[in-house]
């Protein structure tokens, strides 16, 4: 990586009292947020042995899946501010500390109770930690070797969803000394702690801006809609969409309009709002945004119905199912890490182009297998080519969302970003999920299966012919 550039702090943030080693500090900052991403998918696997070596009922196994999900999403942005005031670096370390600590807590917990507790602790250490990663990156690398760093983390991103499966099936089936489920919680933590090590020894020491405001409104209500949104979209479908889920979604449209209120008094009285309408109007950002969560909400949603199919309509373990799942991811990270290798010509196209051609690829997918045939070949070579086409869409978004993103507001842009993404995936399993669900009843024959699977794949189209529409306004706000 000759490439790699240091570049000197923002004014506010400090300069860094020793020299940064980016390759390394890419590399530290890249295996703390595959942790991360990592623990999204990683406890479906276990949930069978969950339930019978804890005596878990449904809704507590639910709950034990989607609380990470919950803390982690409703806390980004406050971990974004709380690392621009407090020193990216530092809260990097807190927050893998704590998801560190959590994922030992979890593996040892002696009741669902505890679990689910200790769950909620493990993504509130995760939403201090990964807002840090992006910043960390705007800060250190320029040029290229941005687009490069960009690349692996978007590669992360999606090899983290699959491997996920991978390697709970893994650990499950391999059930190390007898101890069940609890080993994929227990491996984050030798490395969490080597992590803390090098962080130690690597990160750069960049204070914190302590004079820039905390905005304590903005963040309870920010918070307050967020968790509106996120627990009736995780849990409604499990729970039946229950009355006060439907009226928590409403609830939460007029808090986020509240938000709004709220942030624009306090840009008016000279405040430090939690979003600045600066990192809003950067050029090309909201387009973008728009684009990455359709897409991430379509590519997640499909990894989701996709497993389904597999496990209930194919009779496919948890294993298998995660290998099967692996082409697309796989194509994902490649792409997202050598897109930037393709013509320049094409750079400023190639989200609208990759957006063109994946909604007729999950189509045609969907057609495939919509009879309950087995995955075969051809099945996993078209998956392949759509992971491919999926991140020569997001990485060239993600990049051009960021691009006119001052420097001093990198930590709130990074906020925002990430949790667009994690949002999208979140939107996209609840929402897809229930597509699938409702087109079929599990476990089902191959043949529905396959059939819900088509029916999902429709519905993913129109996603991504959305997302192809804000490409196109994200290419003319850049250009």
């Amino acid at each position: 990586m000759t490439d790699l550039q240091t570049r000197p702090a923002a004014v506010g943030s400090g300069t860094p009292t020793r020299a940064v080693r980016p390759g390394l500090l890419l590399a530290l900052v890249l295996c703390g947020q595959f942790m991360a991403i990592l623990d999204v998918s990683i406890v479906n696997v276990a949930v069978p042995t969950i339930r019978t070596d804890l005596h878990a009922s449904g809704a507590a196994l639910q709950m034990v899946i989607a609380g990470y999900t919950i803390a982690y999403a409703v806390l980004l942005i406050t971990g974004a501010r709380l690392g621009a005031r407090h020193g990216y670096s530092r809260l990097f370390q807190a927050g893998l500390a704590a998801f560190t600590a959590a994922s030992l807590a979890c593996g040892l917990a002696p009741a669902t109770g505890w679990l689910i507790a200790f769950r909620l602790l493990q993504g509130a250490g995760s939403a201090l930690m990964v807002p840090q990663v992006m910043s960390l990156l705007q800060r250190t690398f320029t040029g290229t070797a941005r687009t490069r760093a960009l690349g692996l983390y978007s590669g992360v991103l999606a090899g983290g969803m699959a491997i996920g499966q991978v390697l709970g099936g893994v650990l499950v089936d391999a059930d190390l000394f007898g101890t069940g489920w609890r080993p994929v919680f227990l491996v984050n933590v030798p490395i969490g702690l080597a992590l803390l090590a090098a962080g130690a020894r690597l990160l750069p020491r960049l204070p914190g801006d302590r004079d820039r405001g905390f905005d304590l409104p903005g963040l309870v209500v920010l918070g307050a809609a967020l968790g509106l949104l996120v627990v009736p979209l995780v849990l409604g479908h499990e729970l039946g969409w229950p009355v006060w889920g439907w009226a928590m979604l409403a609830a939460s449209a007029v808090l986020f309009g509240l938000f709004v209120v709220v942030e624009r008094r306090i840009a008016r009285r000279g405040g430090s709002p939690l979003i600045s309408g600066r990192v809003l109007a950067a050029p090309g950002l909201r387009p973008a945004a728009g684009a990455i969560f359709m897409i991430m909400a379509a590519f997640a949603g499909f990894l989701f119905a996709f497993a389904l199919h597999q496990q209930a309509g194919l009779g496919h373990d948890a294993l298998r199912a995660g290998l099967c799942s692996a082409p697309v991811a796989i194509g994902f990270g490649l792409s997202s890490l050598r897109w930037h290798r393709l013509p320049g010509r094409l750079h400023g196209v190639l989200p609208l182009l990759a957006a063109a051609l994946l909604a007729p690829g999950y189509l045609s997918l969907g057609v495939l297998l919509g009879d309950g045939a087995e995955i075969g070949t051809m099945a996993l070579v078209l998956m392949t080519v759509l992971g491919l086409i999926a991140g020569c869409s997001y990485s060239p978004l993600f990049a051009r969302a960021l691009a006119g993103v001052a420097q001093a507001d990198a930590a709130d842009a990074s906020g925002v970003m990430v949790t667009v993404v994690q949002f999208g995936q979140v939107v996209g399993v609840a929402v897809l999920g229930s597509v699938f669900l409702g087109a079929t009843d599990l476990p089902s024959t191959a043949r529905d299966s396959g059939h819900a699977l088509l029916v999902t794949t429709v519905v993913i189209a129109g996603a991504i012919a959305v997302a192809a529409v804000f490409a196109a306004r994200a290419r003319r706000s850049a250009g």
